[in-house]
């Protein structure tokens, strides 16, 4: 399919990412047994186009690549998740300067509601169970028959709600901030248990939020979600305390009113309620559950659990009920399924205890939310691109569907991922809507724009979803934006 190489520096890995790609000393796909899966072939009367791979020579040097233009580079960068920040942060903030200034007097009279509706608005957002429902609602009414541009719009949506999240977090902690500033300034009528527990809180959730922030996350994912969740829950906490008081405390006569009655008709305390409700939801569905792990290489262990999976989630596991969850794609042949397993390639400490210390059982939330690939009901046909361990995430879309084309481009597949992840995909998938590339027995890596564009005609595909690290994710999404091809990334939240 192609026969131009693109080098590429070696970028942080993320077995979560479809980063990892290891080398091995032998080669197990043949140059043959990859050709096969773009050959001519007749088959259900169908005649397959044949799409020609040719391995190239090692020595030949690669091209420079285009830089694509600032007004795709603008596209993209400008995505759905950064406009929903920008809508929900901004309409928060004008808010704010309203009250601030006098002129709304709800937003000044019922801060606190403000507060902890933003809150609520976060955290269900990031609920598994309500991503599910959304995805089922969207998957259920709208797929194939609408026009193409609606569909694309509901996937970018789905993909990119984290920008709600991210919006109204910040925002609750804006508003959060004016009112224990409020308080202060109206020290006189505010009791001093009230002002100490808002500054309490207040630092909570800051410490949460900025637990979040991209550089935290990608580099020191421990650090986040041990401040990020067990910060957060003190703050949810504290926020119980803050509420309480402040409803309960009558600065007109300066004494506390212990009537539950009017406790309970304040909007703020609902929507404590209901944040409650929403952290605390996931954790009624965590199970310790029995696992096997596959070693085919020192570098991927392969996770079995029991039962199926539909197509298009991703599973949170760790060795401990409450700590160090870590995201994986499911791959599994169907819902009815005696198994589903997920890819965990050596990365960081926990990846790698699962290689050198495997264990008989992991924790494990039994909702499992929905990734990108969920939303691939939508369409009649499409491409799935991945690289390295990021066939965990792209695998079932095709196990599961003839509608759709994998391209697997990787290093010594068979070797690295041993014989199960390669059944599964010479058991389900037809050779003509097959390519796997190895970059050691075809000398290295692809053109992968011109292997995508390709099978984008060939297939006759409305979209392409891209599993990839940093770099090729953005190569190629690019890539897709200049050939007008509709096309949805790797997603890392900003």
């Amino acid at each position: 399919m192609s026969d131009e190489l693109k080098r590429h520096p070696n970028p942080p890995l993320d077995p979560e990412k479809g980063d990892l790609e290891v080398n091995h000393p032998q080669t197990v796909i043949s140059t043959k047994a990859a050709n096969e899966s773009t050959t001519t072939e007749e088959k259900n009367n169908v005649t397959v186009k044949e799409i020609p791979v040719v391995p190239a020579p090692p020595s030949s040097p690669p091209k420079s690549k285009q830089k694509a233009s600032r007004w795709i580079r603008w596209r993209l960068w400008f995505n759905t998740y950064r406009k929903f920040f920008v809508l929900s942060f901004g309409i928060n903030m004008i808010g704010l300067g309203l009250a601030a200034g006098g002129v709304w007097e709800y937003g000044e009279r019922y801060t606190g509601a403000i507060v902890v509706a933003n809150f609520n608005v976060a955290i269900l957002i990031r609920n598994e169970a309500f991503g599910r429902l959304l995805y089922l609602i969207v998957n259920t009414c709208f797929a194939k028959w609408p026009p193409l541009w609606f569909r694309l719009g509901c996937t970018s949506v789905l993909q990119h709600l984290g920008g709600i999240h991210s919006g109204c977090a910040l925002s609750g902690v804006a508003w959060l901030l004016y009112k224990v500033v409020y308080n202060f300034t109206h020290m006189k009528i505010s009791h001093d248990a009230v002002l100490i527990m808002g500054v309490f809180t207040n630092i909570a959730v800051m410490v949460s939020a900025l637990s979040a922030f991209p550089w935290v996350r990608n580099n020191h994912h421990n650090v986040f979600e041990r401040h990020h969740r067990f910060v957060g829950w003190i703050g949810l906490i504290f926020t119980w305390v803050f509420v309480i008081l402040g409803n309960t405390y009558e600065p007109s006569t300066r004494t506390w009113n212990l009537n539950g009655v009017d406790l309970v008709r304040q909007q703020d305390f609902w929507f404590t309620v209901g944040m409650t409700v929403f952290v605390a939801l996931p954790w009624f569905f965590v199970r310790e559950v029995p696992v096997d792990i596959e070693l085919p290489s020192s570098k991927v262990a392969i996770i079995r659990f029991k039962r199926g999976m539909q197509q298009g989630l991703l599973g949170r596991i760790s060795r401990s009920s409450i700590m160090e969850y870590h995201a994986f794609g499911i791959i599994s042949e169907s819902p009815k399924a005696e198994y589903h397993y997920m890819i965990a390639g050596v990365q960081g400490d926990f990846t790698r205890s699962l290689v050198e210390n495997p264990p008989k059982t992991l924790w494990t939330r039994e909702l499992k939310f929905a990734g990108v690939s969920n939303t691939s009901t939508l369409y009649k046909r499409g491409i799935r691109v991945c690289t390295g361990t990021g066939i965990g995430a792209a695998l079932s879309t095709c196990l599961q569907s003839k509608n759709w084309y994998l391209i697997w481009i990787g290093s010594n597949q068979e070797k690295t991922f041993g014989p199960t992840i390669s059944g599964l995909i010479h058991k389900h998938i037809e050779p003509e809507r097959l390519l796997l590339w190895d970059s050691k027995a075809r000398g290295g890596r692809p053109d992968s724009m011109k292997i995508i564009k390709e099978a984008y005609e060939y297939w006759g595909a409305e979209v392409v979803l891209i599993t990839s690290n940093w770099i090729g994710n953005k190569e190629m999404t690019e890539g897709c934006k200049e050939a007008g091809i509709p096309c949805f990334g790797t997603l890392w939240d900003f």
